[in-house]
Order: structure tokens, then C-alpha cells, then sequence
């Protein structure tokens, strides 16, 4: 009942207030990026050719698609900045042999809801930096295998450079975490986590953007296998306006990570094609 109540009040502050709107306070919904990245390779008779020196003849057929939804809900007045941003990303994988089973695997299943307050305490040449704290909750679509499904409330205090040209946000910031994803083990954890989100116009209608974070974890209340140590993930992407708000482009996307219970790194390495909607509404000006 506790835990359902700090969802609950985390939930709350994502929700804009009226009295915010006074004069000099500018309220704008951003959608950064709402997406979809699909790949299809399909081979036929790949059986007749298992021992072609073409692998392309006797690979295996398989679908990749993958959807985002990333927007965030920006406050801004004075030297105060609040974010509320909501992120999803969905992909999977279906591997068809020519002989065999289809079978079908999650390469990203990720939902995150967060809200940051950020107060410039110093300003120069474009630059705001100050302190900076942040909420946020994050879990899953659904669980993946025999694993259950990631429930887990963070907090961040720090500082951060925000609200320039290309440094949208650059922190430094200590986390606590609370871990509930496994029934009677839940864990509190602390860390040091340094994130990013730059973006860099290269010429009108080029964009080239990046966004990730690095958290290393120092302490924790229980030892669970899965808990990570080190968590890094990266995400770099090229838009080009094809028309309106519709762009496309090239992505990079790189996880890697270290659970407590495993002596080797795990990671997941992707390249492709995104088509995306991106568009900014200024509800208060």
C-alpha cells in the first residue's frame, strides 16, 4: 500500500499546475521523438543452399520493429526550470529458420516516467547551471522470459548545466534507488550517475543529437544476482526533415552493463533507420 501511494504521489507531480501561469512563465509540450524502426530480411529456400559460400542465400528470416514515444512537459520561469517528461520504447525480434521454430526475443521494453526541477543559480555565456533534483519511476511493459517485470523508484540530487543552444541538460547527480522488481527481496541501492541530452543543428533541417547516462552503484541493502554494478547507455541520432515534423535518419543505440552476480559485461549493440515525429507546442507563452 505504501509503494502504490509514492507511485501515486510521483504520478501527481507530472501533472501541470494552474497557478504556474503567471506572468514572465513559458509552458511548452515537447515531443522529442515519437518513432519507429522496422527491418525486414526475408529468404526463401535457404535449405537448398546451406552450403553456399552466400551467406545471404542461406541466412535466416527475421522482423525487427521497434516503437518510441518520448515527450516531456517543460516549466520554465526566471532562473527555474521543471521538466516532466514520459518515455516508452517497445522492440522485438522474430527469427524464422527455414526449418525450425519461429521464435521471438525483446531487444527493448522500457517505461519511464520522471519529472526534474532545476534552478539556475549561476548564468553565463548560455549557459544555466545550478542545482538540479529528480523523480522518477521505471518498469515495463511486460515481463521477459522467467524474469519478472522491472519495477523500480529513483531519485537524483545534483547539479547540471541545462537550457543551452546544444547542452540541453548535462548533470552530476547521487541516486537512491528502491528496488521492488523481485517479491521479498526488495533492495535500496545508492549510486553516482553522470547523464546527457545535447542536440547540435548542423545546417536547417539536420539535426544531430545524443542522450544517455552512465550510473555506477556503491552501495546496496541486499545482494540480489541481478542488481547491477555499472549501467552505461547511449543513444546517437542523425534527423533530417523529410516533411513537416516527419524526419528520418541513422541511429546508434548502445547498452552495456554488469549485474553483482555475473563476472562479464552484457551488452546490446544496435544500428538502423528511424522515421520519427518531432514538434514543439507552446501552451503558455
Amino acid at each position: 500500500m505504501k509503494l502504490k501511494k509514492i507511485s501515486l504521489s510521483l504520478l501527481l507531480c507530472l501533472l501541470p499546475v494552474a497557478s504556474f501561469a503567471a506572468d514572465g512563465a513559458k509552458l511548452d509540450l515537447n515531443v522529442r521523438r515519437i518513432g519507429l524502426e522496422w527491418s525486414k530480411t526475408d529468404v526463401q529456400n535457404a535449405d537448398k543452399y546451406a552450403d553456399s559460400p552466400v551467406s545471404a542465400l542461406h541466412a535466416d528470416s527475421q522482423d525487427f520493429i521497434k516503437g518510441i514515444f518520448d515527450t516531456a512537459l517543460q516549466y520554465s520561469k526566471g532562473r527555474l526550470q521543471w521538466d516532466n517528461t514520459l518515455f516508452m520504447e517497445y522492440g522485438e525480434t522474430k527469427l524464422k529458420p527455414d526449418s525450425g521454430d519461429t521464435t521471438v526475443s525483446e531487444n527493448a521494453d522500457d517505461i519511464i516516467v520522471s519529472t526534474d526541477l532545476s534552478y539556475a543559480c549561476w548564468e553565463f555565456t548560455g549557459f544555466k547551471f545550478g542545482p538540479t533534483v529528480r523523480g522518477a519511476y521505471d518498469t515495463e511493459f511486460k515481463a521477459s522470459g522467467d524474469a519478472p517485470r522491472q519495477n523500480i523508484l529513483r531519485s537524483n540530487a545534483g547539479i547540471s548545466l541545462f537550457d543551452n543552444a546544444i547542452i540541453k541538460s548535462l548533470y552530476l547527480t547521487g541516486v537512491y534507488e528502491y528496488d521492488f522488481t523481485y517479491a521479498g527481496e526488495q533492495t535500496s541501492k545508492l549510486a553516482a550517475e553522470i547523464g546527457w541530452r545535447l542536440e547540435y543543428q548542423i545546417r536547417d533541417g539536420v539535426k544531430l543529437s545524443t542522450n544517455g547516462y552512465y550510473r555506477e552503484y556503491l552501495s546496496y541493502s541486499e545482494y540480489v544476482p541481478t542488481d547491477l554494478e555499472r549501467d552505461l547507455s547511449a543513444v546517437v541520432r542523425l534527423d533530417t526533415n523529410l516533411w513537416g515534423d516527419l524526419t528520418m535518419g541513422p541511429y546508434v543505440q548502445y547498452r552495456r552493463a554488469r549485474a553483482r552476480g555475473v563476472d562479464v559485461y552484457g551488452s546490446n549493440f544496435v544500428m538502423g533507420v528511424s522515421f520519427n515525429y518531432i514538434t514543439s507546442f507552446g501552451l503558455i507563452k
